[in-house]
């Protein structure tokens, strides 16, 4: 028997969910600082391998204004690992038929930031650089996706705009990097998202029927 069901909230987590977007230009104007924190709050609230973790601040945010001192210098280290990155995926592209089959569109996104940098980088108000500690099993990739999601569709439910940054999961190892958002090197897994108030907004997506992707096991 089917437990009974909150309507009301069922409705608006529905709402939620199909108002999510990627957003690709942000407004001028920055959120509240109260905005970003409830946002964070809900990427804290995310699920996480409890079997990994050794340390109470196993998930930590980093959250850089457009206007910081570091921005600039978060910008170069982004263009340049872009640049360095496009290069290799052109090297694999000779050796693996996969990577040349799928990897084209990719790879000229690479190139665009390698010439000419993130986009939005230093226009949208904040980057959000979240780290997630190291553990066995190797699940913290995971750990990041759930707390990205949740965070994401905190930003929707308040009317904000939020672009992931995946750029950001190449830069755990990157000494200057790290050493400027003052996590351990090696220590954290990293990915990012950048957060302002949309300035567009994407039609939906589109997507197959769900029968067409379900299959019911008897």
């Amino acid at each position: 028997m089917d437990l009974p069901v909150d309507v009301d909230c069922n409705l608006m987590i529905d709402r939620v969910i199909e108002s999510r977007r990627s957003i690709r230009k942000f407004k001028q104007e920055a959120p509240s600082k109260e905005l970003i924190e409830q946002i964070l709050q809900a990427g804290l609230q995310a699920p996480y391998a409890s079997a990994s973790v050794s340390r109470e601040d196993f998930r930590r945010f980093i959250v850089i204004p457009r206007e910081s001192k570091a921005t600039p210098q978060i910008a170069a280290i982004l263009k340049c690992k872009a640049e360095v990155w496009s290069k290799q995926m052109e090297l694999q592209m000779h050796h693996d038929e996969f990577t040349k089959l799928h990897a084209g569109p990719f790879l000229e996104r690479l190139k665009l930031m390698g010439e000419h940098g993130v986009p939005n980088m230093g226009k949208a108000p904040y980057y959000v650089v979240v780290a997630e500690q190291r553990g066995i099993p190797p699940v913290e990739h995971l750990s990041l996706a759930h707390c990205l999601q949740n965070m994401w569709l905190k930003a929707a439910a308040l009317g904000l705009g939020l672009q992931l940054l995946s750029l950001t999961q190449q830069l755990d190892t990157d000494k200057e990097f790290c050493d400027l958002i003052k996590i351990p090197i090696g220590e954290f897994v990293l990915d990012g998202c950048l957060i302002g108030y949309p300035d567009m907004k994407p039609p939906i997506p589109k997507r197959p029927s769900l029968d067409q992707v379900t299959e019911w096991i008897n």
